[in-house]
């Protein structure tokens, strides 16, 4: 039976020189330019499975999911609408309808190689849909959530140690322009709730005739009274205010 492999970090540290190396970098380098001009997180990850496709040597289709303890799998960019049956099938498995070991398997490892599914435990789902190899990639994670890129191919064994570090560079680029994309949505809605926060607590000053201190406790007074986010508050304030 054809065995499952993990890459450990340490064997990716010391990078072989591939074989137009040149070409390698420069194509690196084009993706990452590609993925850091997206503008939210949701872009991003559609961006990196078109590229996936196209970077990896044999990827037919790609996609990245979530992955949730006790909630299963959830994908949130896919190249096709095969990857999204493939991983809503491949949930059921495992042992009494879980999660298959192939997948559960990133949860202690940052890569997994299914080399042929129709030899291997859990790999039924993907053999009937005709993908016989897969290589998951680890792009996020922490003790209850796994943010995954698999690429998968139509015929077995597919996937080498090439291509699986090629991955891992393409995955080091994916998660550096994830983070950096969330920063600023994070930055730019920290940026929008200030504003309207300010619009709320001027629009209360000339209702209320009072200062920018007691218009701002009220609104926080409010908020806990109703337990309603300060945010969404100010943002009815707002409406109401605009409205009239």
């Amino acid at each position: 039976m054809p065995k499952r492999f993990v890459v450990p970090a340490s064997d990716f540290s010391e990078l072989p020189r591939f074989p137009g190396d040149l070409e390698l970098a420069e194509a690196l380098t084009t993706a990452a330019q590609q993925l850091h001009d997206t503008v939210t997180p949701h872009s991003t990850m559609r961006a990196a499975v078109g590229l996936a496709v196209r970077l990896l040597p044999g990827a037919e289709h790609a996609g990245i999911s979530v992955l949730e303890r006790g909630s299963g799998r959830r994908t949130v960019a896919w190249t096709d609408e095969l990857v999204c049956t493939a991983e809503r099938s491949g949930d059921g498995d495992g042992d009494g309808g879980g999660p298959s070991p192939y997948w559960d398997h990133l949860w202690h490892a940052p890569v997994v190689h299914l080399t042929d599914s129709e030899a291997e435990v859990g790999g039924a789902s993907l053999a009937g849909l005709g993908l016989r190899s897969a290589l998951a990639l680890r792009l996020r994670a922490d003790k209850r959530r796994l943010t995954v890129l698999t690429v998968y191919a139509r015929k077995p064994d597919v996937f080498d140690d090439a291509a699986t570090r090629v991955g891992r560079l393409f995955t080091a680029h994916v998660s550096l322009a994830l983070d950096s994309v969330t920063v600023r949505e994070q930055l730019t809605e920290a940026m929008r709730t200030r504003d309207l926060i300010g619009q709320a607590t001027g629009i209360l000053m000339e209702r209320l005739n009072i200062d920018a201190a007691e218009a701002f406790d009220s609104l926080v007074r409010a908020s806990q009274r109703e337990n309603v986010k300060l945010r969404d508050l100010a943002r009815r304030i707002v409406d109401a205010n605009n409205a009239i």
